[in-house]
């Protein structure tokens, strides 16, 4: 058994409350059916693929402030009217007309409710979510050899994910810049074969990262819209920066989707490691350098 983990960030850019950096975890055979279940989701919801070509689901863009107040113009309409007008309001789009009150109204609510139902398929995919989570006003680095904390977090939760299936992993990127995959996938050699803790963890993880296209990559895209979620409309202890109201319902749904740990330290036998890690800074952590 394997499973892949997708990674994606949100906030990175200081746009955010936050900066995440979220995995979703999937089995290997789950895969194709889980992108063939959201395409059919595109087709349910649109009338039509919308992320074909250069197209993707980008949390920032398909979630925005915008949206929501288009979606609160009227209510609620019914799945069959939503999904004409919808289809009708993105056609326009490519023949740059002007749409209908309605029609935007409902593409608006097409998005939200294509976006949450898309995370109700994950739990039935057995799809699972890791996260580091930063404020975007904490310390953080420079580029150096040494692995960021967050990245380390997150590899941490995944390995005992691993550990519990008794799987073997792989972790696929969002192609960045040339420079910085580099730069990463440096790092990571670095703490998988020079570090106690990340030689143990290369007994489930195998060390050498995959780099990708999100715009080709369903399951980055899907990592992105977690990572945004997160970012906006999870709020766990010690997390008081601004949230967005409107996104608490699909903060909850990926919530559902956290993977815990239990593992015993100390006295505690079952000492919880949460999959989604609120930290303080992005600085290496001193025990894992050595």
């Amino acid at each position: 058994m394997s499973y892949f983990l997708f990674v994606d960030e949100s906030g990175s850019d200081g746009q955010g409350p936050y900066e995440t950096l979220a995995g979703v975890a999937v089995e290997d055979r789950q895969l194709w059916p889980l992108i063939q279940q959201i395409y059919s989701l595109e087709i349910e919801f649109f009338g039509r693929r919308i992320t074909t070509g250069s197209l993707e689901l980008k949390g920032k863009k398909i979630l925005k402030n915008k949206v929501f107040k288009h979606a609160s113009q009227l209510m609620d309409l019914p799945p069959d009217e939503r999904l004409a007008s919808a289809n009708t309001c993105l056609g326009k789009g490519e023949t740059h007309e002007t749409p209908t009150r309605k029609e935007l109204t409902a593409l608006a609510q097409a998005k939200i409710a294509f976006v949450s139902k898309i995370l109700e398929t994950c739990v039935q995919f057995r799809v699972h979510a890791f996260a580091s989570i930063v404020s975007n006003a904490a310390s953080r680095p420079q580029s150096g050899k040494f692995l960021r904390k967050d990245y380390v977090y997150l590899f941490e939760r995944f390995f005992y994910f691993l550990e519990d299936k008794d799987a073997i992993g792989s972790i696929i990127f969002d192609e960045l810049e040339k420079t910085r995959c580099h730069i990463l996938h440096g790092q990571m050699e670095e703490y998988f074969r020079k570090t106690d803790k990340g030689r143990a963890r290369s007994s489930h993880v195998i060390p050498e990262p995959l780099f990708v296209h999100s715009d080709l990559t369903t399951a980055i895209q899907l990592a992105d819209l977690v990572a945004y979620i997160i970012s906006w409309g999870v709020r766990l202890p010690g997390m008081t920066e601004p949230s967005r109201p409107q996104l608490m319902d699909l903060g909850q749904k990926v919530l559902n989707l956290r993977y815990n740990a239990k593992r015993q330290q100390g006295d505690k036998e079952d000492f919880v490691i949460w999959g989604f890690a609120k930290i303080d800074d992005l600085f290496p952590r001193v025990r894992e350098l050595s």
